[in-house]
């Protein structure tokens, strides 16, 4: 699968338009690692380069704004995260133009100052469904296949902490921190 065939809106999940979404955001309240802030730079499936800034919002969740030339020209995207078993999850908004309810994905920061980007592997959770390990739904939208999952979060979380469910979480993203002289 090609990564990053659709607009960067949501560049921190989308794998060839193929989403994992839930119905309803993460708990608010999840505390993201501080390393997590600051401007991230990556290239897209295209080989143009994309930068990400990533700040907590004074309310509560964060807020991340993608863009590839002109910052100012970026689009913003509030989030929430959430740690579960040393591994860190998050959920934004989607648009509706694919499929709306909250993308879902994880994420981990590398010793190399490195942001990896983690998506679900949309065959192997379709399976899950239709052998009834998880409840939910495949979910058809302009950009590709994508699946709705309507399990709770702890049976999720559970399925997903199932050695037989390692190699779940495929990468989609990989960005390097950039330097606040080279903003």
């Amino acid at each position: 699968m090609k990564a990053w065939r659709v607009l960067f809106l949501l560049p921190l999940l989308l794998l060839n338009g193929c989403l994992v979404t839930l119905q309803s955001p993460l708990p608010s309240g999840g505390k993201a690692p501080s390393a997590l802030l600051g401007t991230w730079s990556g290239r897209d499936g295209w080989g143009g380069e994309r930068f990400l800034q990533v700040n907590q919002r004074s309310g509560g969740g964060y807020q991340l704004t993608s863009w590839r030339e002109r910052r100012e020209r970026g689009e913003r995207q509030s989030f929430s995260v959430i740690e579960h078993q040393h591994r860190w999850f998050f959920s934004l908004p989607a648009p509706e133009r694919l499929g709306g309810n909250q993308a879902f994905g994880s994420f981990e920061l590398t010793a190399d100052d490195e942001l990896v980007i983690y998506s679900l592997d949309i065959d192997r959770l379709s399976t899950a469904i239709g052998s009834g390990q998880l409840e939910g739904e495949l979910v058809s939208t302009e950009e590709g296949d994508g699946v709705l999952l309507d399990s709770p979060l702890d049976e999720v979380f559970a399925y997903l902490d199932d050695p037989a469910n390692a190699g779940l979480l495929v990468e989609v993203a990989r960005f390097s921190r950039v330097s606040p002289q080279d903003e």
